[in-house]
């Protein structure tokens, strides 16, 4: 008698969790030297409030991840077009990624998931070298 494998979402604790990674998620990254070197995206740390940041983000990996949520938010070509993102940048960000995930413990199954999902965000986010 075999248990229903559970989603991505259940795995990393529901919503509470989730938000919980987030909130630290997005601390890092708006404080993140290596990302605001990139004036339009220092610019952009400065214009979106924390609050609504993190909620979105919230939003975007509980859908992603299985939840009953459904993020309400922009696409990612339209949220990140005009802050010219580089690859160096991108890597920084996912190093914050780590960094977070590090700090609270997520394992090695659920982190290569949710790694995959924000991997799946890039080409819409990352400006194309030339």
């Amino acid at each position: 008698m075999g248990t229903q494998p559970t989603s991505l979402y259940e795995r990393l604790g529901g919503i509470y969790s989730i938000a919980t990674v987030v909130d630290d998620f997005i601390d890092r990254i708006m404080v993140d030297d290596r990302l605001n070197a990139n004036p339009r995206v220092d610019d952009a740390h400065h214009r979106v409030l924390p609050p609504g940041f993190k909620y979105l983000v919230t939003e975007m990996v509980g859908e992603a991840s299985g939840g009953p949520q459904r993020y309400t938010g922009r696409t990612m070509e339209d949220s990140h077009r005009d802050l010219r993102i580089t690859p160096n940048e991108w890597e920084a960000f996912m190093d914050d990624l780590n960094q977070t995930l590090d700090k609270f413990g997520v394992a090695e199954r659920e982190r290569s998931e949710l790694v995959a999902i924000v991997r799946s965000t890039r080409d819409a986010i990352v400006v194309p070298v030339l």
